[in-house]
């Protein structure tokens, strides 16, 4: 004998299932797009803005549609197709990101935006059926108008504590163990099999015409394609950590480390050469600017916060011996690939899986040099732009020690180097900046002691015969790199350190400026 009703229990329970669906997938969501658009704060403020709007369109109509027909029936169908349609996204961006994947790598703007908006349509149905949950359970649960706010709190409260989970789902268990495909499917096939439970306490009938939604999902699982989201050329290795999207190439005997969107290059590899061409080289000359005689055997320790696969660390190694590193990286996946494929092995180079930050200030060693290459492009974390910090970064640095930091600028816009390096001179009594040759990056250097650009011709002349050629080779282009240290008075502190805000200007004006015209050209 089939029941007419589910119990008000099982309604509870189903919006808690929905709770957890609804910012499950918006964690998600930020893993599937970052791996092609990146993760800057205007994705990420893009992605959670729409949700929310979906959300709002929801809890409106879903309102309304209670109001029309208040039936079970009708509430588990309406999360049936929620759950439904969950499962279909990735499947259905696929091509739509795999343009763009292309576009991003063409530098094509228009459809890259166009591609962005298009993936995020697809959440607009999913969501809005997630998001008329809430109000047509609170619907069908008061049944006396007296006891509406409580069981409206209760309903809401429940939802929350399952958002508060599906918060934590995707980022720490489900997607590096499942990746973000699966991931969706997951919270698809589970909300969809709770909704079927109820129908079928509801009607069997209807529930029965139902299943096949369980049987889509479990076909898309096993003959959707499976391949690369971003397909590049070269691909040694690919995974999804619980930070970012991490992908090896190898192009000729080199090695590169790619991270979500792809656009920049975070460690590189060739075992026969240790130039890079990059920023990288750049950090050997930041201990040469100490006042003459400094001598390559006063590089005692290293601290890098921002290790990713090794390459400071292994140029430091082979031009100053193997001096203990400690090499401080969030993310353990970047550590592994490092290991495998960049050869990260040094017996000398210490590994701590860590906030770079957090890290340093644990530490009871004092370092030689201080490297800060934590990039999360286009960004570098704000907390690691701060007086505050640079001043934890000083009190690690041994008599004669510097602390170097990488900077992105554009040919015309050198406001995020002006304002670092006031914050510098707040901290330390001298900066030197060193322009990156054919990138957009430069190079800060803040000294322990009083010094002068001066002293790094000086040093340079008084090892040249004994030192490692790639040193003296990466000194002498540092040395026709250097630039005047500008004068800002802006100091970044704990309270106020707007870098992301200021680094969206530069690249607006960059772009508007015809910046992205001219690298295509």
């Amino acid at each position: 004998m089939t029941r007419k009703q589910a119990p008000d229990q099982y309604l509870y329970i189903s919006v808690f299932f929905a709770g957890v669906t609804t910012l499950g997938i918006e964690l998600s969501a930020m893993r599937l797009l970052g791996n092609i658009f990146g993760t800057s704060n205007i994705v990420i403020a893009s992605i959670i803005g729409l949700i929310l709007l979906y959300l709002s369109a929801g809890y409106f109509i879903g309102g309304r549609w209670a109001d029309r027909s208040a039936k079970q029936i009708t509430f588990f169908q309406i999360m049936a197709w929620a759950a439904f349609t969950v499962g279909l996204i990735p499947t259905l961006s696929r091509p739509v990101l795999l343009g763009a994947a292309r576009a991003v790598v063409d530098l094509n703007g228009p459809v890259v935006a166009g591609a962005f908006l298009g993936t995020m349509l697809l959440f607009s149905v999913p969501v809005t059926l997630l998001g008329c949950i809430s109000p047509f359970a609170i619907r069908l649960l008061v049944r006396e108008t007296t006891k509406s706010g409580g069981i409206s709190g209760r309903v809401y409260a429940i939802s929350t504590m399952g958002s508060l989970l599906g918060s934590f789902m995707p980022v720490l268990i489900m997607i590096p163990l499942l990746g973000t495909r699966l991931t969706y499917l997951a919270f698809s096939a589970s909300l969809t099999l709770v909704a079927l439970i109820g129908l079928i306490q509801v009607n069997l009938r209807r529930a029965l015409f139902h299943f096949w939604m369980l049987a889509v999902l479990l076909a898309i699982v096993f003959w959707t394609p499976k391949g690369s989201i971003r397909p590049t050329p070269g691909t040694l290795y690919e995974t999804e950590s619980s930070y970012n999207y991490i992908q090896v190439v190898e192009r000729g005997q080199t090695r590169y480390l790619l991270l979500n969107e792809g656009q920049g290059v975070h460690s590189v590899y060739d075992p026969a050469e240790l130039e890079t061409g990059g920023t990288w080289d750049y950090f050997l000359a930041a201990p040469f600017f100490n006042p003459v005689p400094f001598s390559p055997n006063q590089v005692t320790s290293l601290a890098i916060v921002g290790l990713a696969a090794g390459t400071i660390a292994r140029q430091y190694s082979e031009v100053f011996g193997p001096i203990p590193i400690d090499g401080i990286e969030i993310d353990q996946a970047i550590i592994d690939a490092g290991q495998i494929y960049f050869d990260m092995n040094a017996t000398n180079i210490n590994l701590i899986v860590q906030d770079g930050r957090l890290a340093l200030a644990q530490s009871r060693a004092n370092y030689s040099v201080i490297c800060v290459d934590a990039y999360r492009l286009p960004y570098i974390p704000w907390h690691l732009t701060t007086v505050e910090f640079f001043s934890e970064a000083r009190d690690h640095l041994e008599e004669d020690g510097v602390l170097v930091i990488n900077v992105g600028r554009t040919p015309k816009d050198r406001r995020l180097v002006n304002a670092i390096s006031g914050t510098l001179r707040a901290v330390f009594p001298s900066v030197h900046v060193i322009d990156v040759p054919n990138t957009f990056n430069s190079v800060l250097v803040a000294t322990l002691r009083p010094t002068q650009s001066e002293n790094l011709s000086r040093n340079l002349a008084a090892i040249q015969s004994n030192a490692h050629p790639f040193l003296i080779q990466t000194l002498n282009r540092s040395i026709a790199a250097l630039q005047p240290t500008p004068k800002s008075e802006i100091v970044f502190t704990d309270d106020h350190a707007p870098v992301e805000r200021l680094t969206n200007s530069i690249m607006m004006a960059f772009l508007l400026d015809g910046g992205l015209d001219n690298l295509l050209k």
